[in-house]
């Protein structure tokens, strides 16, 4: 339930205040929303009023945001943005169905995104808007219906769908492989290895499972699996990287593997969402859209599991 009314400022006043606490000048708030100064000046005086709280310090023709409207600035800034979101989102869809969908950045790319066509094809009433997120949020404060990630997110009351798990194959050019004499499991530590920021102890869960002593790994970081399978493919190292998101340099042979039989499983992807959007249409028509997918897809159907 809301609150009264009469806690409500009017859109006009949280605009003029917006502008003004963005651009630091009353004058150059006016500017942009074509008003006057003291028009401006009018809005955020009454505002503070309606409030019982000073948003602005005065010094001379200057105006400089106080502790409290420095923070109810961002809060402001938030909800017009979220606003504004809800009214491109309905303008673009005006009979409704739009998914608000968070993704990772290489999973969206590579897997995700050349697949869209398809639902919307099948479901052209609807509409998913793709976001691409690498760090963990609450649903609780942001305008998603829902999240694809890797490992089990630990997301306040999400829930959870599983979608597929991973498994990792140790790559890399074929020069390189020639290079560097690649050919048992122990001979990845005369040869430079590639890191992701995300998953920086990749590799020592990999030589583990193979049983192979170690010291300190040392080798390129990377914080998104982009660059790194370029720079793996351009020979600057061996990389750990998923098997269905690399199956076209697999299959063009700009990179192979570089131990045979070195795939590893890790861990898997779901699809998050909160509990007030689980019975949301467009979601759970996406939701049977993507598990058929996954099971139609030839590079990952083998690899599907049964999270235990």
């Amino acid at each position: 339930m809301l609150p009264p009314r009469r806690f409500f400022p009017s859109f006009s006043l949280l605009i003029a205040f917006e502008a003004a606490a963005r651009t630091g000048s009353v004058t150059a708030a006016a500017r942009e929303l074509g008003l006057t100064q003291s028009a401006v000046s009018r809005q955020i005086t009454a505002l503070e009023s309606q409030l019982g709280a000073a948003l602005f310090l005065r010094e001379r023709q200057t105006i400089r945001l106080t502790l409290a409207g420095d923070t109810y600035a961002r809060e402001v800034r938030e909800a017009l943005r979220r606003i504004s979101s809800a009214s491109l989102n309905l303008r673009a869809n005006p009979s409704g169905g739009t998914l608000n969908l968070a993704v990772l950045p290489f999973f969206g790319a590579r897997w995700l995104t050349p697949r869209i066509g398809r639902f919307c094809e099948k479901h052209p009433g609807m509409m998913i808007n793709l976001i691409t997120r690498l760090e963990p949020f609450d649903f609780r404060f942001d305008t998603l219906d829902a999240a694809i990630h890797f490992v089990e997110p630990r997301w306040p009351g999400a829930e959870l769908t599983f979608l597929l798990q991973e498994d990792v194959l140790p790559v890399c050019s074929p020069d390189f492989k020639a290079k560097h004499g690649l050919q048992t499991p122990e001979d990845v530590l005369k040869a430079p290895l590639l890191h992701l920021n995300s998953r920086p102890d990749a590799w020592e869960i990999w030589l583990r499972s193979r049983s192979i002593l170690f010291e300190a790994l040392h080798g390129m970081l990377f914080d998104q699996f982009a660059p790194m399978v370029e720079a793996a493919a351009a020979g600057l190292g061996a990389a750990l990287l998923p098997r269905f998101l690399i199956s076209r340099e697999l299959d063009q042979g700009l990179l192979i593997p570089a131990i045979e039989n070195g795939g590893i499983d890790t861990s898997g992807y779901h699809l998050a969402y909160p509990p007030d959007r689980a019975s949301y249409p467009p979601l759970k028509t996406f939701r049977a859209w993507l598990l058929d997918e996954i099971a139609a897809d030839t590079t990952i159907r083998d690899r599907l599991r049964t999270p235990a």
